[in-house]
């Protein structure tokens, strides 16, 4: 058991008059292990809290429930002045970034896209081709890195340095991976309010050790709200990757996301636009090409918006399987792989 483990289990703890956990309402003090016992230290205010004997009785029921069997579980309360915040351990800056050399949003305008299955791969045949990556999936509200490396259950390690903690991303396949994915249960919606979201995209990225990288991708949330402002002024973002459909509802969206990275305010580079599911080929045919969702659509898109075109990328079954099996297609070698690869080339 590890501590990280410990605060993974305690996401399950709601309080239920204010419907969030134990861990986002910073109430979690300390979390100690010695031998076969967990010992957690909750805070509460002065102010009595009604609930206080119910949480106190959820939380050992969640190490129980999660620990090996024979663990024991304690829970120590302490006082908290109301007017005293709990520290959230994001007086974060840039130390993490120093080492690495290109840091690249990958954006949509709508979900759907499969912007984070670009990501991925994007990613993989950026390693492949010897450079050295890491990917930060800043999709907090839907996670779906470790789905699709195969990745899932991983607990990061932690360091403490100084009094900060330090995450250690996950490596495999010649990237490193960090996602809140590994933080929550699979099943576990993140129900969170945009402050709350933004907080943790910054740990996602400014609280890990990435050491030494040619390029840092951003797997961001859809959309253009709080985070990706959040983003864009709180890290040293060299550019962005936009990804859509070749379906006019999709590239409705895109020239949102473009105009948000080209207001005044925010000022970010389009590096180029991927045209994903730009058509079917059935693996049994792979000469014919069925243009379902439109054709061309992203070519004419990036035209209008004097944006490089960078790939297009086929609808077909193996890309899909490869993202569900946590095999993503980029490490083949077969057609759909070299898509990636001249994706990765022209990026």
């Amino acid at each position: 058991m590890k501590e990280n483990e410990v605060q993974k289990w305690l996401f399950e703890v709601v309080h239920p008059a204010k419907d969030k956990n134990v861990v986002e309402l910073g109430m979690v003090e300390k979390v100690e292990i010695a031998g076969d016992t967990v010992t957690v230290t909750l805070a509460f205010s002065r102010h009595r809290d009604p609930l206080a004997e119910y949480l106190i009785q959820a939380v050992k029921a969640a190490i129980i429930r999660n620990a090996p069997k024979g663990t024991a579980a304690e829970v120590k309360t302490v006082l908290r002045d109301e007017g005293k915040k709990p520290s959230t351990g994001l007086d974060l800056g840039n130390e993490e970034l120093e080492h690495v050399g290109r840091v690249i949003a990958v954006a949509s305008g709508k979900g759907g896209v499969g912007k984070s299955t670009v990501a991925v791969n994007l990613a993989i045949a950026l390693a492949r081709e010897g450079y050295k990556v890491g990917l930060a999936d800043a999709d907090v509200y839907g996670p779906s890195v470790p789905k699709m490396t195969g990745t899932e259950g991983v607990v990061p390690e932690a360091v403490k340095e100084d009094d900060k903690d330090i995450i250690l991303p996950v490596e495999k396949y010649g990237v490193k991976w960090m996602s809140i994915g590994y933080f929550a249960a699979p099943e576990q919606a993140l129900i969170w309010r945009g402050p709350m979201a933004c907080n943790a995209l910054k740990q996602m990225i400014l609280q890990v050790r990435w050491g030494e990288l040619d390029f840092l991708l951003i797997d961001m949330p859809p959309g253009t709200g709080d985070i990706h402002i959040s983003l864009v002024h709180d890290i040293p973002l060299d550019g962005a990757v936009i990804v859509s459909t070749p379906q006019d509802v999709a590239l409705a969206d895109v020239e949102k996301g473009v105009n948000m990275f080209r207001n005044p305010n925010v000022n970010k580079p389009i590096l180029g636009l991927v045209e994903n599911m730009a058509w079917f080929t059935p693996a049994e045919h792979p000469d014919e090409k069925y243009y379902i969702f439109g054709r061309d659509g992203g070519a004419r898109m990036a035209a209008k918006y004097d944006i490089p075109l960078l790939g297009q990328i086929p609808l077909v079954q193996s890309i899909r399987e490869g993202g569900d099996s946590g095999e993503p297609i980029a490490l083949g070698s077969g057609p759909d792989a070299l898509a990636f690869l001249d994706l990765a080339g022209k990026l």
